[in-house]
Formats: C-alpha cells, sequence, structure tokens
C-alpha cells in the first residue's frame, strides 16, 4: 500500500521477508539509535529524578566536625591531630638532635700545651708559698713547711698580735722588710699589666693570695689607721756580721725550730723604706681595686707612710748605722724611691700631687736619672729608677697627658729607650758571657736576679710599643726592631732555664737538671719529730749530700762570670735564692708566655686616674618656638 508522502516522496511500508539490504541496513541504524535514545531517557530520567530530589531536600548535609574537650579548650579533632604530628616531628627533627648532642659524651678539644715559660712561672710562685712565716694555711701545699715566727713581735706594746706573718728573705730566717716591699711591688705590678694571662693559666687567685700575704704583714709594721706617723718596724730577726751568739745567721734551724731571741728593728726616718712601702700598698690597691674596703685601706696606708718618707726632717736612710740592716740591705739613694712611690700613688688614687712630684726635674735632677749611668739602669731592690721612669712613660704612651707634664715624660720616655739600648750586647755598654748571660753586676755575686729584672723590663717596654703599633725605637742613629729587644729578653729567660753551658736550670725543679745543695735551712734539714738546736743543724749546712726537699721554684744566685757553678750550700752567692729575685723572675716569666694571649692590659693601671682634659660639654636643648 502507498500512501501519499507529503515531504516530496513516497512513503513504502514493507512487511514480511521482502526486505532489501537497504532495509536491513537502516533497521540496524535504527537499533543503535533506539538504544541511544533510551541511554539517553534514562539519563535524563536519572538526571530529572535527582532534581526533583534535590528541590524536595534541598542542599546536600555537610559532613560534621569532630571536636575534643579538653577541659579549658575545645579544639577540633583534626587540628589537635596534626598539631600533635606536628610536636612528634619537630621533636624527632630538632629536639632528639639537641638532647643526643647534650648528653653524648664529647671528647674535649685538647688545650694548647702550656710553654716552658708558663710551667717554669708556675714553679717560681710555689717559692713564695715555701717562704711564708706566720700561722700558714691549709692550702699553703708545702708540706715540709709549717707554723713558725709566732713569737715574732710579741713584746710590742702596740702591735696587736705581734709582727706574725711576712716572708723569710732568702735562705735565713730574716724578715728584712725593705726587699719583701719590692717583691710585693713586682708582683703587683705583673698582675695589673699580665692579668689575662694569670687567669689563663690557673694562677690568678694564687698570686693574688700571695701578694695579700705580703701586703696583711706590711700593714703591720706601722700604725696603717693613723694619718701620720713617726716610725716603722723596719726588720724582724736578722744577725751581726761574724756573730758567735744564736741569730739568724749562726743558727742553722727550720724556721718552725726557731727557739733563739728574733730583735725587731724600728726606723724613725726612712724615705726610702716607706717610698718603697707606699709602692707596694699602691700597687696592691689597684690589684685589689674590685674588694673597695681593701684596696682603700691600702691606698690609705700607702699615703700615710709616702707623707712619712716626704717628711723633710726624716730624711736618713732606714738603714744607716744600723748592724743588722745596712751590710745586707743598705740603701744608696731615696730619690728613685719619691719617683718610684709617686708615680704609683698617682695611678692608685689619680690625685695630681702624686704625677706632680713624679715628673718634677729636681726629683729627675737628684736621683741622676739623667746622666745615664750604666748602674742606675740596673733594676734592682736598691735601684727603683730604670722602673720608675718606664712606669712614667707608660702614661706618655698611653695617655700622652701633654702639658704640663710633658717635658719630663719625654726626657723618661728616651732614657728609657736608651736603657733598652744598653742591654743589647752590640753596644758594649755591659760584659756577657761566652754563654750569652748579661752582666748587669760586672762579674759580682748572685748575677740572676738583675738579669730576670732586665728581661722584664725589655719585654714590658716590647709590649707597650706594640700596643700602640710602634714598631721599634731608636738606640743614636740606629733604628731598632722591637724583635731585638725581645730576643735579648728571651735569650736571658732561656739562659736562666737550661740554654746554658752547662745545659743546667737555675729554677729549682724545672728541667731535669737544677741545683741540689740549694743554701736553705728548710729546705736542708730533714722534716720529723727531731728538732735540731742551733748548731746541731750544721752537719746538714755542710753535707755534700743533696738538700732532702727541693724547694721548688727558687732560682738560686747563678753562675760567674765564667758561666760556671758551683752547686755548695755553702757557696751562697751560687745557690742562695732571695724573695726579690723570685719577684723579678716572676715578672719575666709571665710577660714572655703566650699562655693567654700577647700583650698588656692598657687600662687596668689608669682606673683610678680622671680624665685628663675637660669633658665635652653636652649639648643644647633642642630649639622650642
Amino acid at each position: 500500500m502507498h500512501s501519499a508522502n507529503h515531504w516530496g516522496g513516497s512513503l513504502e511500508i514493507a512487511n514480511g521477508d521482502s526486505t532489501t539490504e537497504d532495509d536491513n541496513r537502516s533497521r540496524n541504524n535504527l537499533d543503535w539509535d533506539r538504544a541511544s535514545a533510551n541511554h539517553y531517557n534514562y539519563d535524563h530520567q536519572r538526571s530529572l529524578h535527582e532534581t526533583q530530589q534535590s528541590w524536595l531536600l534541598g542542599p546536600p548535609e555537610k559532613k560534621k566536625k569532630k571536636y575534643v574537650d579538653l577541659g579549658c579548650v575545645v579544639c577540633s579533632r583534626k587540628a589537635l591531630k596534626y598539631t600533635i604530628y606536628g610536636i612528634v616531628i619537630a621533636f624527632i627533627v630538632i629536639g632528639l638532635p639537641t638532647i643526643v648532642a647534650k648528653f653524648w659524651p664529647k671528647q674535649k678539644p685538647r688545650p694548647i700545651p702550656p710553654d716552658n715559660y708558663t710551667l717554669a712561672l708556675q714553679k717560681a710562685l710555689i717559692f713564695f708559698n715555701a717562704q711564708k712565716s706566720g700561722k700558714l694555711p691549709k692550702s699553703n701545699g708545702i708540706p715540709w713547711r709549717g707554723n713558725s715566727g709566732l713569737q715574732d713581735g710579741s713584746k710590742l706594746t702596740d702591735v696587736k698580735g705581734g709582727l706574725v706573718g711576712g716572708y723569710y728573705d732568702a735562705g735565713d730566717n730574716t724578715k728584712f722588710h725593705f726587699p719583701i716591699s719590692f717583691a710585693m711591688t713586682m708582683l703587683s705590678w705583673s698582675v695589673i699589666e699580665y692579668e689575662h694571662k694569670y687567669r689563663a693559666i690557673g694562677e690568678y687567685d694564687h698570686i693574688k693570695d700571695l701578694i695579700k700575704w705580703g701586703t696583711d704583714y706590711l700593714l703591720r709594721t706601722f700604725n696603717s689607721t693613723a694619718t701620720k706617723i713617726d716610725k716603722i718596724y723596719s726588720q724582724v730577726g736578722g744577725a751581726l756580721n761574724n756573730s758567735r751568739t744564736p741569730d739568724d745567721h749562726y743558727c742553722w734551724q727550720r724556721p718552725e725550730d726557731m727557739n733563739y731571741e728574733r730583735p725587731v728593728q724600728t726606723a724613725t726616718s726612712g724615705p726610702d723604706l716607706a717610698g718603697e712601702m707606699a709602692a707596694a700598698l699602691a700597687a696592691a690597691s689597684i690589684v685589689f681595686r674590685d674588694n673597695t674596703q681593701y684596696s682603700r685601706k691600702l691606698v690609705k696606708g700607702a699615703e700615710t707612710l709616702f707623707a712619712f718618707a716626704r717628711d723633710f726632717g726624716k730624711r736618713t736612710s732606714y738603714c744607716r748605722g744600723n748592724p743588722y740592716i745596712e751590710p745586707f740591705y743598705n740603701s744608696t739613694n731615696y730619690f728613685d724611691e719619691f719617683m718610684w712611690g709617686s708615680a704609683w700613688l698617682y695611678y692608685a688614687t689619680g690625685n695630681k700631687t702624686y704625677i706632680s712630684l713624679a715628673t718634677t726635674p729636681g726629683l729627675s735632677k737628684n736621683s741622676n736619672a739623667n746622666f745615664m749611668i750604666p748602674d742606675l739602669s740596673v733594676l734592682s731592690w736598691d735601684n727603683k729608677l730604670p722602673a720608675a721612669m718606664l712606669l712614667l712613660t707608660r702614661m706618655r704612651i698611653f695617655l700622652n697627658p701633654g702639658y704640663p707634664y710633658e717635658e719630663m715624660l719625654s726626657s723618661y720616655h728616651n732614657i728609657t729607650s736608651l736603657t733598652m739600648c744598653s742591654y743589647l750586647e752590640r753596644f758594649h755598654v755591659f760584659n756577657f758571657t761566652k754563654g750569652g748571660l748579661i752582666q748587669l753586676n760586672h762579674g759580682r755575686g748572685q748575677p740572676l736576679q738583675y738579669v730576670a729584672n732586665a728581661a722584664f723590663l725589655a719585654s714590658l717596654f716590647v709590649d707597650y710599643l706594640n700596643a700602640t703599633g710602634i714598631p721599634g725605637w731608636n738606640c743614636g742613629p740606629y733604628f731598632l726592631s722591637l724583635d731585638d729587644l725581645r730576643s735579648f729578653a728571651t735569650s736571658q729567660m732561656n739562659y736562666i732555664l737550661g740554654e746554658n753551658p752547662l745545659k743546667m736550670s737555675y729554677i729549682v725543679g724545672y728541667g731535669n737538671k737544677f741545683p741540689r745543695h740549694v743554701h736553705h735551712r728548710g729546705a736542708s734539714i730533714p722534716t720529723g719529730k727531731t728538732k735540731y738546736s742551733c748548731t746541731g743543724g750544721w752537719k746538714y749546712r755542710d753535707t755534700k749530700n743533696p738538700n732532702p726537699q727541693n724547694i721548688t721554684g727558687a732560682m738560686v744566685g747563678g753562675p760567674d762570670k765564667f758561666d760556671k757553678f758551683k752547686d755548695s750550700r755553702t757557696n751562697f752567692s751560687y745557690t742562695e735564692p732571695t724573695l726579690a729575685g723570685n719577684a723579678g723572675l716572676v715578672a719575666a716569666l709571665v710577660s714572655l708566655t703566650g699562655s693567654g694571649g700577647y700583650g698588656v692590659d692598657k687600662n687596668i693601671i689608669f682606673s683610678a686616674v680622671p680624665p685628663l682634659y675637660p669633658m665635652s660639654p653636652p649639648p643644647p636643648p633642642p630649639w622650642r618656638p
């Protein structure tokens, strides 16, 4: 059957098997279209169904957050979880390595081994422990020493507790206050300049204790609470030359066994003794600047002593005509002590009266400072002139005060430079042994104390110039490097430590070869319950056997001008140590050691010195309309 096709063609409807290939292809296409249509209808219905649901149910419900109640705080469980994770991770990454690093056994870096100067210095300080008189502390560290001299000055009515304490001078049992004072000044000076070195080697507290042992005693030798005094106790014990009665020279006894009379010497005048004592207390007051009360006590005592020294009616030497002192520690001048004491008092107080005195032309003239006499360039317990001028040169180098001090300070600086030149062998001012030891005392006995003092001054002068960037100094027409002067100081100290023809150390206990027959009563007599009488100890003085105790750190008198040395107890010029000599040794060694670094402390000594120039005025207030 045909029906009309209103779209411009016939529409054929076939039934049965009368289909053609095109019909089959069309049917297949129709099947695909039907399937597609069915899929479309399903998706469309599902989308429509979901849309209808959304119309009915509204937006989908959000997932609820879970919270944790921590009592005072409520927080998200998720935030808490991440916080805990963060803490755990931070502990693993940061905390755990820190704990391990802190508690893991560490191998400490090995300290730099001390140099020879440090080793010798530590021993040299022990000598002072062995020389102590009085009631010794348990920490004194010398097993063969005990309490001694407990009755010294007990008959004096104006000294509470007597004159107990202080130091024995040398191998005998006498307390000479003049060299004791010089020794304390030298030790204090070395601490002021090289405190950092003493700290580095662990000896700072030790040397302060040694100084205080001396200054405490010196404060008892005069009325230190007064502003004006009329006497000083200048010595305890002693002996007369060629005496045959029991005293400190005739008897050979340990200090612990002394049972003879020990007279006290009194000086009613003494510019030299009082000047040196003032220097000792003033220098020590700078060392103890952190102990305000004790430092002020030292300053007060120093000013009282210096007023006594400057009293025009008391200008006779402390030892003149005194047979117990003059043959042993005779002072040849006192103007050097005036310069020395006034310089230290200026640094200790800042009082310009003292620096004005130290730079007075008349003082320089009376002390013969300007004459460049070789012997006056040798520092000793008797001659402080080269040390005083170097101390004042320090002021010019670091403070440059200008007028009115510049002229004299410039003169002291020039003389100090020439003194350093005189120590050098090339200028032929002093002889040298073939082994290289300078002969500052012209070949006489006990040369090493002068050598150590010169080495200290030379080393200190080098450090002063180095601190200001000055590479050398002038010796006449020659400009010399500071290395030349440092080499002098090191060569002399190396000689003392064993670089000499005998390959012997002259410091007991240092090195493998050192004196074994030291002229020293305490070290030469066996310890024990037996107390030897005045003459009973002679057998230990005269024996050829070595001392039963080594007096560690003692620098003996030293060799002769031919580099020969007699290790004999009876040859005291070779084998006797002294307090003043060892103080110079300590100062020289600490100046040369590299422990704690090189150079001086530029400022400590000026702690009490006020500004030399007027302070700048404060700025004007801001302008206001």
